[in-house]
């Protein structure tokens, strides 16, 4: 098929988009947004009349700390502590927290020092070296193919929301050693006269500085010398899991935090909701020091704590001397659910932790996931504001897909750089209406890696836990049917980038298909799926899926650990184990 090269000035893709984008269009009403305040939002189905047990995790979960100004009280300390171990006093000086600079699911790469937001396959989408965003050309000089393989050990992966001081203290650090006068630049560090400073050995020092934090508990003093300065008040809490306990639930927490913390912060929670009786009423089951996500593999020994002192009893609690309404530490999932005498899909668990509560959760134990990310309700404000950016980015693809549908094996290529530009434009603008390094959830039409593992791992996700309450203990959460590519093909062959007019003759040289079984039914007018000749039958469903197609669980996946994804959550795991203090 012979096409004439076709160049694409500004003015003829605006004369195009014009067929697929009308300008200030927006996909929804402010009402229909405000109406989503409060909601929850569905991966797989969840029957709430099947689970039994409500688990809560506690820092950011059932304690959000205010931000920004916990985040700030964070970077203060990471910085003075860094100068006090010998780095510049400018960093003190010369930087202040910017709120709007971090954003969770960023790789940071110890070998370039070099911060990286990436999609769910390791496709770079964003390149930042201190402070400076690269160009894709520059991207291309560190990262020829611009991919990484998030199973790398050098790539250590900041997904929480403790998180967010310490990608601000990196970019500072390697903004301030770019700038400071007798510091040479090198591809892996900088170097001076008598220093040699490798990105590496930064970023030790910050994860030092982090663990040395949290685990000296000076984040955590500040916090509960002054609760009412950094923890949101939560009235409704109690409300919640009394009408849990109404129905029949049972209740849960389960933390990383200390004794001495968990009471202090829960304390402050009931009493500033008016609870009317002692916070641990409310829960049937309580662990501290849990270190997730250990507890959801080996565990360690699960002791007896005394409330009076806080200091814990000598071995391990066995199932005779464990009790409702009693604080224990440690412990393993296994152990914990054989003495609640709970199954896993009994239970759903909301928590913070992509990795720590969600994932290592759902895969170890089959429960139920519920993801809380307070960042949402912010999101989906910008989203509703913004989405114009989006419906425009789509009908910049389908200019493309017009460019592209009277193309075959003998056309040249067509020059679509004006478009590329154009493109590149939109998702720009698009994304930095979220912040500096754009949406947590994606960039243009691409989702961050961090979405990605969300959607995987997450049966349910929403910006606060107490947006359960909005629904009925016998709800149905179902999950939207997805269907892949050639399946939407079928129902409408544009999906495939076939023009009405072309549809039927779009490719001249397939043949059809030859499999020795005819596998559609004339009679009947619908696909049939031929079964193998044995006389067994179907086993019945799990009960808790028969509801929907759509509600497999992730893992139940025969060939889940074969995969690069198990890699990649494995490097979460050494990504996640410094951050193991909540």
């Amino acid at each position: 098929m012979e096409v004439q090269e076709k160049c694409l000035s500004t003015a003829d893709i605006d004369d195009r988009l014009k067929q697929y984008y009308n300008e200030g269009e927006k996909i929804q009403s402010d009402f229909d947004f405000n109406h989503l305040y409060g909601s929850v939002f569905v991966n797989r189905n969840v029957s709430l009349e099947k689970i039994r047990y409500f688990g809560f995790d506690m820092d950011y979960t059932l304690a959000v700390y205010k931000s920004p100004v916990y985040e700030e009280l964070g970077y203060n300390i990471l910085t003075k502590r860094l100068v006090s171990i010998g780095y510049p006093q400018e960093l003190i000086t010369n930087y202040k927290y910017d709120p709007t600079f971090p954003v969770r699911g960023l790789f940071f790469d110890t070998l370039y020092g070099n911060l990286l937001k990436v999609d769910a396959h390791g496709n770079i989408m964003t390149c930042i070296h201190g402070f400076q965003i690269f160009s894709s050309h520059k991207v291309r000089e560190f990262y020829p193919n611009k991919y990484v393989l998030p199973g790398e050990k050098r790539f250590f992966i900041l997904n929480t929301l403790f998180n967010l001081p310490e990608i601000y203290v990196l970019a500072a650090i390697i903004d301030l050693f770019d700038k400071v006068p007798g510091y040479q630049k090198k591809s892996t560090g900088v170097e001076s006269e008598y220093l040699s400073l490798s990105y590496k050995s930064i970023h030790q020092d910050v994860r030092e500085s982090c663990d040395w934090m949290h685990n000296k508990g000076i984040l955590k003093q500040i916090t509960a010398e002054n609760p009412e300065k950094y923890v949101e008040m939560q009235p409704h809490l109690p409300v919640l899991l009394n009408r849990m306990h109404e129905y029949g639930r049972k209740t849960f927490l389960i933390t990383n935090s200390e004794y001495w913390y968990t009471e202090s912060i829960m304390n402050f929670l009931f009493t500033s909701a008016n609870a009317e009786k002692p916070w641990k009423s409310y829960f049937d089951y309580i662990v501290v020091d849990a270190k997730k996500p250990i507890f959801f593999e080996e565990g360690t020994a699960m002791r007896c704590v005394n409330e009076e002192t806080g200091a814990l009893q000598v071995g391990s609690v066995t199932s005779a001397a464990f009790q409702t309404r009693h604080t224990y530490a440690g412990g393993s999932s296994e152990v914990f659910m054989k003495m609640m005498g709970a199954k896993g899909k009994d239970i759903l668990y909301l928590g913070d932790h992509i990795f720590g509560d969600i994932l290592k959760s759902k895969r170890s134990c089959g429960w139920r996931t519920f993801l809380v990310v307070p960042e949402l309700d912010r999101e989906m404000l910008v989203w509703s504001q913004k989405n114009d950016q989006y419906l425009k980015l789509k009908g910049l693809e389908r200019v493309l897909e017009d460019i592209y549908r009277d193309y075959d094996s003998e056309s040249k290529a067509p020059d679509i750089s004006c478009l590329r530009k154009y493109l590149a434009n939109t998702v720009e603008t698009m994304d930095r209406a979220y912040g500096k390094l754009g949406s947590l959830f994606r960039s243009g039409s691409r989702q961050t890696f961090f979405a990605s593992q969300a959607m995987r791992f997450a049966d349910l996700y929403a910006s606060s836990f107490i947006n359960i309450i909005n629904y009925s203990f016998h709800f149905l959460f179902r999950a939207p049917h997805q269907l892949m590519p050639h399946e939407s093909a079928v129902l409408d062959p544009t999906a495939a980038g076939f023009g009405e007019s072309n549809v039927e003759s779009a490719h001249k040289f397939v043949s059809a298909p030859s499999t020795g079984r005819d596998f559609f039914c004339r009679e009947s007018n619908s696909f049939s799926v031929p079964l193998p000749d044995c006389k067994g039958r179907v086993e019945d469903e799990d009960e808790d899926d028969s509801t929907s197609e759509n509600n497999s669980d992730t893992e139940h996946r025969p060939h889940d650990d074969l995969t690069a994804a198990g890699t990649i959550d494995n490097n979460i795991a050494d990504g996640a184990s410094s951050n193991d203090y909540y």
